[in-house]
């Protein structure tokens, strides 16, 4: 009977709240659903020379960022973003600007994040369009 009474509980529950916890909110102050904001590159170039707190994603392999990358890119493969926060990225509204060789890797990984609950995800496509520094190990 207490499993029961906890189903109906919960069904309501997510009847009434529509299966949202919170509202996540643009740079606009408009309601977005749990969805990152695709940006140039050129916008990413100016996100990382104006701002100071954001963390550049590489979601290429291991192999791929060592042969090349933007300075001060963390590597999270996408294959490694599942349904948890990645340890690296602890803060869940920190600006987290994602990219990956050609584009389509970090569209799904932007999209993992902001599944999980990440707030401020930018995705600006792949390396291989880069026209800034690239660092390799």
């Amino acid at each position: 009977m207490k499993k029961f009474l906890t189903l109906i509980f919960m069904c309501t529950a997510m009847t009434l709240t529509g299966c949202r916890a919170f509202n996540v909110y643009d740079r606009d102050g408009m309601v977005r659903e749990n969805t990152y904001t695709q940006i140039s590159q050129d916008e990413a170039k100016a996100m990382m020379s104006s701002d100071s707190g954001y963390v550049i994603v590489d979601v290429r392999t291991v192999d791929e960022f060592s042969s090349g990358h933007i300075p001060n890119a963390i590597c999270i493969p996408n294959e490694d973003i599942t349904t948890s926060k990645p340890e690296l990225l602890p803060d869940i509204n920190q600006e987290i600007l994602v990219y990956c060789r050609s584009g389509r890797r970090s569209k799904e990984a932007s999209q993992k994040l902001a599944d999980i609950g990440y707030t401020n995800v930018y995705e600006f496509g792949g390396i291989i369009d880069w026209t800034g520094e690239v660092v390799t190990e």
